[in-house]
């Protein structure tokens, strides 16, 4: 052991001596980033923001907004574009799609400049005098997905506040206060969070504050049509055409029910009025993002028209959701979260809650309230766990590291997301919150659940739309208000735990075992586009309608024979690809031990491959394993 780290030190002492730098070589040293931004101060401002935007050039998608600012004083002064953006848990500001900036005092023009390390930042000289600042500028949406999300269109636009406008920096966004106004296409309607008047398109919007501007987005159309869900909430809902906003009223009586399911949940209402801003849509960009006092939430068309298409039980998942944060990570959010201005950033270490609880409240209001059927739900949750069953990326890295992933990846593609991970703190943490509620019903002998950890931990002062934050202790001391237990080492347990199967066993303990058949999952498989083939735990494949592998799994037999998602199947044996031949080949390998020949085109080269698997098709099922009714049985039952 001594000579080892001799040896070791006499290694390290070389080392550092073949690094210095050459003589006569170069060396410079950095140059000091020194910022001149103010930090942000809870103060008032002493001015009052104004935004007039123009919403009428659906055509090309030009928002065009018109700023003003008073209680200016002269000298430097530093505005932001908004870069960090709750719900998104990234610097997610689009400030690619900003164009044509200025500013202007008296009707001069003010010239700016970038800040060289925070880039959202523009500095200013403001002139001797001056009382107010103009600024102009302009959003220009995405016409084409391959540049980011549509968010205007000739019969529908989104309207986040955040894209439209600048701040001024040195104080907390809720201490900004903004009056806005737009003008949209005539004949459209719009919908906000934000109460507003309008006189024809023109609507003004109540004074409010930065802060919660940002968080009211509108969502405005030529075709819509509001479905009061309660007398607090309701469903306004915009389409490409009108026959998309049919709905019966069986359909409506469920969005009721999720609204008194949820309130029966979480106790408290934390809104003064709440809004569902639901897009059905193919043209506009789908989005599923929390406000509030309402949530963004774009579906493709079919909603209410192809109810019963299988598809449409994962599609009905998203309302229940958002609606859900409200109370958890808008109400009740991490303190590394919480950030003062759009300029701070935020910090994910307790997306396991935020979204990890919401998404399983998100399964189980589903189901509260009928938008999807009990066996719906199961299939929906059978088919969602096995996709962690089936990832080997368990074994390297640990669930919490993955709340890095809004800032790491930004949803950008990756090639294996079985082995790389992307944001699974939201199903592992929503399996790790069913097993939270196992433990809570077998150690308080069924008189506990996590229900009562919903209303203990979100279920405070009804009406407030403030922000009561969080740390991991409070949710440690929340349960053990519940149910005593030693929770801090049973969470850190699962959000650190590397090297183990996924946890799953919540799920056994409230009455239902992941089990494999050669039936199809019931619905829509998550993971798989509509048309494509399921093969993910058999083959380790899912391929698309045209034969393209969407997904190849990590250590399974597929990625085992060299198969990559840039892959196409070409034939099967001497016979041109199709799901079902594909299908009858893995039947057929079951009972024989010649591999599963396939003709594979991949960077515009052919090749053959042999996939030498024998286990017959392979589709996950919750089956039964309790008697009477169970956890989860009681976790699904409307209250």
């Amino acid at each position: 052991m001594i000579r080892v780290s001799i040896a070791c030190l006499l290694l390290s002492t070389a080392t550092g001596a073949l690094a210095q730098v050459p003589p006569g070589n170069s060396a410079p040293q950095p140059v000091p980033m020194q910022s001149t931004i103010p930090e942000p101060q809870d103060i008032p401002f002493p001015g009052v923001i104004t935004l007039d935007v123009d919403a009428t050039n659906v055509t090309q998608g030009i928002f065009t907004t018109h700023e003003t600012l008073t209680g200016i004083k002269s000298g430097p002064m530093t505005l932001f574009f908004p870069q960090w953006l709750p719900g998104n848990h990234s610097p997610s500001g689009q400030l690619d799609k900003l164009a044509s900036l200025h500013f202007r005092v008296g009707g001069k023009e003010v010239a700016w400049t970038r800040d060289p390390v925070k880039v959202y930042a523009y500095h200013i000289d403001v002139p001797q005098g001056a009382k107010r600042l103009d600024i102009d500028l302009q959003f220009l949406s995405a016409t084409k997905p391959e540049q980011g999300s549509i968010v205007m269109t000739p019969t529908m636009l989104r309207l986040q506040w955040n894209s439209v406008s600048l701040y001024p920096a040195g104080y907390f966004t809720r201490q900004l206060p903004v009056e806005a106004t737009v003008k949209y296409p005539a004949g459209w309607t719009a919908a906000s969070g934000l109460p507003s008047r309008n006189n024809g398109p023109n609507y003004a919007y109540q004074k409010t504050n930065y802060e919660v501007l940002v968080d009211s987005p509108t969502l405005a159309g030529k075709y819509y049509k509001a479905f009061p869900l309660s007398p607090r909430v309701t469903l306004d809902t915009f389409a490409d055409t009108p026959a998309q906003l049919v709905a019966t009223p069986e359909q409506i009586d469920k969005h009721k029910a999720l609204v008194d399911q949820a309130v029966k949940v979480f106790g408290a209402q934390h809104y003064d009025n709440y809004h569902f801003l639901l897009s059905i849509s193919d043209q506009i960009g789908g989005i599923g993002l929390e406000h509030h006092r309402e949530s963004e939430d774009g579906n493709r068309s079919g909603y209410f028209t192809d109810w019963k298409d299988p598809s449409q039980v994962n599609a009905r998942n998203l309302l229940p959701h958002e609606y859900t944060h409200s109370w958890n990570g808008k109400f009740r959010r991490g303190a590394d979260a919480w950030t003062p201005n759009f300029d701070v950033p935020m910090r994910d270490s307790l997306l396991w809650v935020y979204e990890g609880q919401t998404q399983f409240w998100g399964y189980i209001l589903q189901a509260r309230s009928g938008l999807a059927t009990k066996q719906e739900m199961l299939d929906l949750l059978a088919s969602t766990i096995a996709s962690y069953d089936r990832a080997p990326a368990r074994q390297w890295r640990d669930m919490v590291d993955t709340t890095n992933d809004p800032i790491i990846s930004q949803r950008r593609p990756k090639g294996w997301t079985s082995w790389q991970r992307s944001e699974d703190y939201y199903v592992e943490g929503a399996m790790v919150w069913m097993e939270v509620d196992a433990m809570l019903r077998q150690m308080s002998g069924g008189t506990k659940s996590i229900d009562d950890f919903a209303r203990a931990f979100f279920g405070l002062k009804d009406g407030d739309y403030g922000e009561v934050t969080y740390t991991f202790d409070d949710v440690v001391s929340t349960l053990n208000g519940v149910q005593p237990y030693d929770w801090a080492s049973f969470l850190t347990m699962r959000l650190t735990e590397t090297g183990k199967p996924a946890p799953i066993a919540g799920f056994e303990k409230n009455g239902y075992k992941l089990v494999y058949t050669d039936q199809p999952t019931g619905g829509a498989t998550r993971g798989i586009e509509r048309g494509g083939a399921n093969f993910l735990d058999s083959l380790g494949i899912a391929v698309l309608p045209t034969g393209d592998l969407g997904q190849v799994i990590w250590a399974s037999p597929a990625f085992k024979a060299g198969l990559d998602n840039g892959d196409s199947i070409v034939a099967i044996g001497d016979l041109a690809y199709s799901g079902d031949r594909l299908k009858d080949a893995v039947v057929a390998s079951k009972d024989g031990k010649e591999p599963i020949r396939l003709t594979i085109k991949g960077h515009d080269r052919v090749r053959e491959v042999a996939i030498d698997y024998h286990g017959g098709l392979r589709y996950p099922h919750l089956q039964k394993v309790g008697t009477g009714d169970t956890g989860l049985d009681k976790l699904l039952a409307p209250k």
